[in-house]
This record gives structure tokens, C-alpha cells and sequence, in this order.
């Protein structure tokens, strides 16, 4: 099947499913915020594999599975975790390639291009659940391998700038994202812990981030260094233990709050679509991945604030408590009113396996 083809089986079955959950708006209406994410995480799992969501996307993302691992484990979800694990490596080692997405039929694909977090955050999820990945461990060199001729800059050590890598704002084009960045340190980081090939250990990745990224007050969304704040950029050098130093995290996120990027509530990618390139297909989305309010990125944004202001962390993760009870669920995304995002051809996901981040606020 080519690329064209998923996209629009893919694109169908979403737009159809959304329609359908806009209509039937399904509630968790036992218990209290806590209770209602543990019930979203139990439906989320379905038999094989934990799924992103009970809605729209009941198919296993990688990007997805591993935000949540960690949070998973707290949960007590260590068999279910490598369960979920081992369905994505047999299908992955079937295809002979490591993808953003399977489909809910089992085939890997790339949305809207290869990205750069992929096989990151598939090593994430081994190490943080301690998965036993020997018998994959071939399998996993061959893939760090072709991850590092194909996204990384050999003599710079960061992701090529002229090559569009899909990411986690998978609707925007950046040049080597900050981002992403900070998911080869990450990656870096991990195939040294887990003995694996390694062909980042000569570069020193908390040292190029900053040189390349740090305005003095904030992080560049990317190598184009646009004087705009991006929430993820800020976020993520953080919440991946890749930078430590507690000053530049208090400065990144007053830049975030000042930005406005925290309100109504947490957290937004940017303030607007200025100076953002999206791709050709946001004009179905329009502003789903701008100004809108991400439920992925939240709770992480809440456990960064707690290390320097409990105080304002406390307030957001009140703030998450309110909407989950209100809405009895865990919405996928916000617009900047603090609605549920729709537009005529999509409507926000709900029952999110990101539920499991805030049961471990």
C-alpha cells in the first residue's frame, strides 16, 4: 500500500471515528479525576497492546506509548508495558523498519515522514520498563544504525537541518528542531546505558543544545532561531534529564508563562501560527497544532514547574483536575478558548493513554 493510500484510509477511518465520538461524547463518570484516568488507562488497553486512545486513534503510536511509559510504570503496568513492546517489535521487525504509527490492522507507517522520535522513544520504553530487548538487540543496532545516516548530521552530530523529519508537532516543517535535538540526546544517552551501538558517544549533546539552541532566556524552536517561544522546545531538554542546570529551567518557563503558552491552562506549542511553516495538509486542522492547548504536554509541563514553584504547579494540576472532571474524560486537545478542539472534519480525541501522566502528578 504507498503512501497516498494510508493516508487517506487512515485519514477516512479518523475523520469518520471522530465524527462519531463528537456525537456520542463518551463519560467516565465513576470517581474523581484519578479514578477516571485509571479507567481510561484500563480501556486503553486492549488485549494486544496499549492503544492511544479509545477513540480516535486506537492503533499504537510510539511517540505516544513511550510519553506515557514511565507514568505506566507507576501504574504497576510492567507486563502489559512489554506486552505492548513486543507487538510493536514483531511488527516493526516484520516491516524492517521503525515507525511513528501502526495501523489498527498491524501495518507501520510514517506520518507525514520518517521521524526523528521514533526509535528514541521505542528505547525509552525498554529502558524506563526494564524490557528484556536482548533477543532484539541485532534488530535494534541495525535501526540506531540507519537512524544515524539517515537524520544525523556526521559532522555537527545534530539532525540535518534541509531534511524534513516528521516530530511531535507532526503538522509543522522545522529545520533540526530543538525537539528533536534533545530526542537524539536522549537516544544518545540510552545506547550507552543499555550497551548499544553508538554512534553518538562522540558528540557531547547537553554542550551542542545549548550552544545551538539557548538564547539566553529560552530555547529556539530550531536551528532558524525565530524570536518566538515554542512550548515543546521548552519543555523537553528539561523533562528528558538533558539539561539540568535550574536556572535555565526557571528561565524557560517564565518564558513559557510569559508567552503565554500556559493559559487558559497547559500547554500550548506557540502562540500563534506566525512564523511557523506548516505542511499541506494542516488546511484540513487549521490551528490544531498552533495556539491550541496539547493534553500530552501538560502534565509534563506541571512535574517541570513542580521542581522550582510548587505553589503554581498546584494550580495547574488543579486546573487539570477541573477539566477532567467536567468533561469526565481525558480530551486530547483544547482550542485557546478552552473548548474541545473541532472544525467540520475532526474532533478532539478522548479517552488518551496520556491520562496515565496525570495519576503520577
Amino acid at each position: 500500500m504507498t503512501s497516498a493510500r494510508f493516508y487517506i484510509t487512515e485519514g477516512t477511518r479518523i475523520f469518520y471515528t471522530s465524527w462519531k465520538n463528537r456525537i456520542k461524547k463518551k463519560k467516565y463518570v465513576a470517581g474523581d479525576a484519578k479514578a477516571i484516568c485509571k479507567k481510561i488507562v484500563d480501556e486503553c488497553w486492549n488485549g494486544r497492546f496499549f492503544q492511544t486512545s479509545t477513540t480516535n486513534f486506537p492503533q499504537f503510536w510510539t511517540r505516544d506509548f513511550g510519553l506515557c511509559t514511565r507514568s505506566l510504570m507507576t501504574m504497576r503496568q510492567q507486563d502489559k508495558i512489554h506486552h505492548t513492546i513486543r507487538y510493536a517489535l514483531n511488527r516493526f521487525k516484520k516491516y524492517n523498519q521503525i515507525t511513528t504509527t501502526i495501523t489498527p490492522k498491524g501495518r507501520p507507517y510514517n506520518f507525514p515522514t520518517e521521524a526523528v522520535d521514533s526509535l528514541p522513544w521505542l528505547i525509552h520504553s525498554m529502558l524506563v520498563s526494564k524490557f528484556p530487548y536482548y533477543e532484539h538487540k541485532s534488530f535494534l543496532n541495525k535501526m540506531i544504525k540507519r537512524f544515524f545516516e539517515t537524520c544525523i548530521d556526521d559532522h555537527t552530530g545534530l539532525v540535518k537541518p534541509n531534511e524534513h523529519f516528521s516530530a511531535m508537532k507532526d503538522f509543522s516543517v522545522r529545520k533540526s528542531s530543538c525537539y528533536d535535538n534533545s530526542m537524539v540526546a536522549l537516544l544518545a544517552k540510552e545506547c550507552k546505558t543499555m550497551k548499544l551501538y553508538n554512534p553518538f558517544e562522540k558528540y557531547d549533546y547537553p554542550s551542542l543544545i545549548k550552544r545551538h539552541f539557548w538564547s539566553g532566556e529560552y530555547f529556539y524552536d530550531d536551528l532558524q532561531k525565530k524570536k518566538y517561544v515554542a512550548g515543546d522546545a521548552n519543555l523537553f531538554p528539561f523533562a528528558l534529564g538533558i539539561i539540568s542546570d535550574r536556572d535555565m529551567m526557571k528561565s524557560a518557563i517564565h518564558a513559557i508563562e510569559d508567552s503565554g503558552l500556559a493559559e487558559p491552562f497547559p500547554l500550548k506549542y506557540t502562540n500563534s501560527r506566525d512564523n511557523v511553516t506548516f505542511i499541506p495538509q494542516e488546511i484540513f486542522l487549521r490551528n490544531y497544532e498552533s495556539d491550541a492547548i496539547w493534553m500530552h504536554m501538560g502534565p509534563l509541563f506541571v512535574k517541570l514547574v513542580q521542581q522550582v514553584n510548587v505553589e503554581k504547579a498546584n494550580v495547574y494540576k488543579q486546573k487539570y483536575t477541573d477539566l477532567i472532571e467536567k468533561h469526565k474524560n481525558f480530551l486530547e486537545v483544547f482550542t485557546a478558548t478552552e473548548k474541545p478542539y473541532s472544525n467540520p472534519f475532526y474532533y478532539s480525541a478522548s479517552g488518551m493513554l496520556w491520562a496515565a501522566n496525570y495519576t503520577s502528578l
